[in-house]
């Protein structure tokens, strides 16, 4: 009988026989990277401005990321979370930081694990001020938050539920940027609302500024928590350390719970999430700040915070600040914006940015080569063979994510191949 995998590469061989088909991977076997370029297993170069989904907010390879792995490697590597140590410390505090209010973090290994947090303290929360009647978490229509069992009923996406029902209760879907939605959807076991200040898997769509701003509005008045995921539009990526505050262009919107991950550590799996110090009513009469109220027992991580993961995402913060890549995110993304419009393209709908976070929506009519390929793939597929690395997003959109030191030569560089794939 022939052997139905003679035609694959060694690599793809042992994926088809190892690996969980989980992913519809790109034919494509990677083998190194340097700054925003990665090359294949038979030497073929890429411009990466999929960034590994906007998780390599330095490209690969970067020097400073390179010597904290070394130095830290040599120093402690993992303690587990029975012991404090100083990385962990003072990366806490910088992430504090970026939002500007009191409260406290907890370290975990990904963005679905942060999230998970997030469904944690709102229970946590509900059970305490309404015990046994408060556990409902609001989330919205097309929004993605993690592919655990209770990310998948967070998520506003129907494809992510398949073959895994029941649902875990307690998570409805509402759509977004309807105000009056959201409040109808409130009810007495409804605990916090959850949401993407900007949209990355469905294609960059935000909330609209005043959209955020009555969310909080609501939160105060029927005393829930107002929960940002900012795993994808956080830290760095939309020009701000705080997507919610690029959409706002303020920082008069104080979420109660935030999750990052994604370029936390700019390729080294971390994650984390943020509650602020707003003081929770306890049954005897005292209260607590929303920071401690996952006291000790109710949560837990073996790797998450770990000294060498910290000592990156440190590193990594240290070189975004330094280089003011948050200002690079913003001129650099105008001029990815500006290079796309000006292609005058009848295939490109609308280009949507916040800083280097892009989305470009193709026409319904974008051709296939066959009649189940999406246009998203399709034109993924075709910068595959001009050397360009993308993202596809739902079925029309293309998402461009270069790092977040990208310059100007390797922008211009990667309009040019999408004028080319598109023409």
């Amino acid at each position: 009988m022939p052997d139905p995998t003679s035609h694959l590469s060694p690599t793809a061989e042992l994926y088809a026989a190892h690996v969980m088909p989980t992913y519809p991977r790109f034919d494509l076997q990677l083998a190194r990277g340097e700054g925003p370029w990665v090359w294949d297993e038979a030497g073929r170069k890429y411009l990466d401005f999929g960034a590994g989904i906007a998780v390599c907010a330095l490209g690969h390879a970067h020097p400073r990321i390179l010597e904290a792995l070394a130095r830290q490697g040599s120093t402690l590597i993992h303690t587990s979370n029975l012991y404090q140590t100083r990385p962990a410390a003072l990366l806490a505090r910088r992430l504090c930081g970026f939002v500007g209010a009191p409260g406290k973090v907890f370290f975990c290994n990904s963005g679905a694990e942060a999230n998970e947090g997030l469904y944690k303290l709102a229970r946590k929360f509900g059970n305490t001020t309404a015990p046994g009647g408060r556990f409902e978490v609001l989330t919205f229509e097309n929004s993605f938050h993690g592919r655990t069992l209770a990310g998948i009923a967070a998520t506003g996406q129907e494809k992510v539920k398949k073959g895994f029902e029941p649902m875990v209760e307690g998570f409805r879907q509402v759509p977004l940027n309807d105000l009056a939605a959201v409040e109808a959807a409130i009810g007495p076991r409804t605990a916090a609302i959850l949401i993407e200040p900007i949209q990355g898997e469905s294609g960059i769509r935000p909330a609209n500024p005043d959209f955020l701003r009555g969310l909080r509005r609501l939160c105060d008045a029927r005393g829930l928590l107002l929960m940002f995921d900012e795993v994808q539009c956080g830290l760095g990526r939309t020009g701000n350390m705080c997507g919610w505050k690029t959409v706002l262009g303020t920082d008069e919107v104080l979420p109660d719970a935030v999750s990052w991950a994604k370029g936390i550590a700019a390729g080294f799996p971390f994650g984390a999430f943020w509650a602020g110090a707003r003081p929770v009513p306890m049954p005897d009469g005292t209260s607590l700040p929303l920071s401690d109220l996952l006291g000790p027992g109710t949560h837990a991580t073996t790797y998450g915070g770990n000294p060498l993961g910290a000592a990156v995402s440190s590193a990594v913060f240290d070189v975004i600040e330094e280089q003011d890549l948050t200002g690079n995110a913003l001129r650099m993304g105008a001029r990815l914006v500006a290079g796309l419009q000006a292609l005058h393209s009848p295939w490109i709908v609308e280009v949507r940015a916040y800083g280097l976070l892009l989305g470009f929506e193709l026409a319904g009519d974008f051709p296939v080569s066959a009649p189940s390929e999406l246009p998203s793939l399709a034109m993924v597929r075709r910068l595959h063979l001009l050397g360009l690395l993308s993202v596809p997003a739902g079925a029309r959109v293309v998402r461009l994510l270069p790092p977040l030191d990208i310059g100007p030569a390797e922008i211009d560089a990667a309009v040019q191949r999408v004028g080319e794939a598109l023409g």
